[in-house]
């Protein structure tokens, strides 16, 4: 049986491959905590574990071909676990990285280490900035104000839709093994012109008011709980003012099309921001 075992399958990207994978007929199972909550598709096979807690994982991987692996947390610890898990399993896996400096080592990069001495066959998938964080901003966009750091950092976000759609092409085609795709959508904008796009597509006018970095350090410390990620990302966003995040084409080659603007996502999520 060629059961494909997505995890984080209740999250913004997860839900996707889940639905995608099952709308072409595979036969997909889904790792999710809560099974009786979970609202995915009637045909998939919902089952209940925890990469938190490798014993869990058992059931879920027998008969299990591939793995779409999306690590839910800001340290590899327990990873070595989960990945030796999958190894006893499946014969490939498809892991939810990121595309980060080399410098300093993240989770990251400790677990794609794993993976690549685990046997697995494996394909890696770094995307850029994910359009969905930007309903962080959803209140702040409803009172017609956003206040936030590095209003000209220039990003090229993704559609969570498109990530979920390379996966579900990677985890169902040849021709990836020991692949490692940098994806990102398919132009450039600032946060503030993020800001704009959203207004527009809500139907009223935002504007963006800049946050000096250090009031934004004791909010996203408070928000995140993790001191040295909202370190990364106020230097990521800095770094983006001076060089803008890369564009690649790699969602075209692989699908086929042109990967969704942000215009497109913020039409997809309007309700979230009315």
């Amino acid at each position: 049986m060629n059961t494909i075992l997505v995890t984080g399958a209740t999250g913004n990207v997860g839900r996707h491959v889940v639905s995608q994978l099952a709308a072409a007929g595979l036969e997909v199972r889904a790792l999710v905590r809560s099974p009786e909550r979970a609202g995915l598709p009637e045909r998939v096979d919902v089952v209940r574990g925890d990469l938190s807690a490798p014993e869990t994982l058992e059931p879920a991987l027998k008969g299990v071909e591939s793995v779409f692996l999306l690590w839910p947390h800001f340290a590899a610890d327990g990873a070595a676990e989960v990945v030796a898990a999958v190894a006893g399993h499946a014969r490939r896996i498809v892991y939810l990285s990121a595309n980060v400096a080399d410098e300093p080592v993240t989770h990251y990069h400790e677990i794609e280490r794993l993976i690549r001495h685990s046997g697995l066959g494996w394909t890696f998938l770094r995307p850029g900035g994910f359009a969905v964080n930007t309903l962080g901003w959803a209140e702040d966009i409803r009172r017609g104000v956003v206040r936030w750091p590095y209003g000209q950092a220039s990003r090229s976000l993704i559609h969570e839709r498109d990530i979920a759609a390379v996966a579900t092409h990677v985890l169902t085609s040849a021709g990836h093994s020991g692949a490692t795709y940098v994806l990102t959508g398919p132009e450039r904008l600032t946060q503030a012109e993020q800001v704009r796009v959203i207004g527009e597509v809500a139907g009223h006018e935002v504007r963006w008011e800049e946050q000096p970095p250090e009031e934004a350090r004791e909010r996203l410390t408070a928000a995140w709980g993790n001191p040295a990620f909202v370190e990364g990302a106020l230097s990521a966003w800095a770094g983006f003012v001076t060089a803008p995040e890369q564009v690649t084409p790699t969602v075209e080659r692989l699908l086929g099309r042109p990967a969704l603007t942000f215009r497109r996502w913020a039409e997809d999520h309007v309700a979230d921001f009315s």
